[in-house]
């Protein structure tokens, strides 16, 4: 029989805590193009290795519902139901699926230095395998802008990868750091 298993007060916390990190990362953006560079899919990869599947997939749940709603959330400080239609917004789903995905693999074993690097790199690879197929479709089918494959690459993913290694090698380090003096916290991560 299932049973269910209700969030507690702590859960719910971190949980919000994460939301609102991924939250100002948007805040955090330099314009480049279609898709700015911002500092949330770092606090999306940290929420994965501190929160563990559920509560990551949670929090990144409950930022794209806040941005769909209205609040100004999004890069750029946009948000509501038409940032459906920017070439970006592939990658805040991107986001659910990465947070899961990261989580899942950290809950799985104490990861290694280069688990933990190999993790962090395929939650990556996860938010653009998300955003690059919603960003063909936003610019070439919804947009005509005729553009190639190569060039949609250029715009939301080549030009990102060296921020992206920086942005991995942060959250292993921190996640590192965290990890440890949280659990000599006690808490139970």
């Amino acid at each position: 029989m299932y049973k269910e298993q209700s969030l507690s007060v702590k859960d719910i916390t971190q949980t919000g805590i994460f939301t609102a990190l991924t939250a100002m990362g948007a805040f955090i953006s330099i314009p480049i193009g279609p898709v700015p560079i911002t500092l949330q899919s770092f606090f999306v990869l940290l929420s994965g290795v501190i929160l563990g599947s559920k509560k990551a997939m949670y929090s990144q749940i409950t930022y794209l519902l806040l941005g769909l709603i209205g609040f100004p959330i999004f890069a750029g400080f946009s948000g509501g139901i038409q940032s459906l239609l920017k070439p970006s917004f592939g990658f805040i789903i991107g986001y659910i699926a990465a947070a899961y995905a990261v989580g899942k693999l950290t809950e799985a074993k104490p990861a290694s230095h280069i688990g933990l690097w190999t993790v962090v790199l395929t939650g990556t690879m996860i938010i653009y395998a998300f955003g690059l197929p919603y960003m063909y479709y936003v610019l070439n089918i919804m947009l005509n802008s005729n553009l190639s494959l190569f060039r949609i690459l250029q715009l939301g993913m080549l030009s990102f990868i060296p921020g992206d290694i920086l942005k991995a090698g942060i959250t292993v380090f921190l996640a590192k750091r965290l990890k440890s003096t949280l659990g000599t916290l006690g808490t139970d991560l």
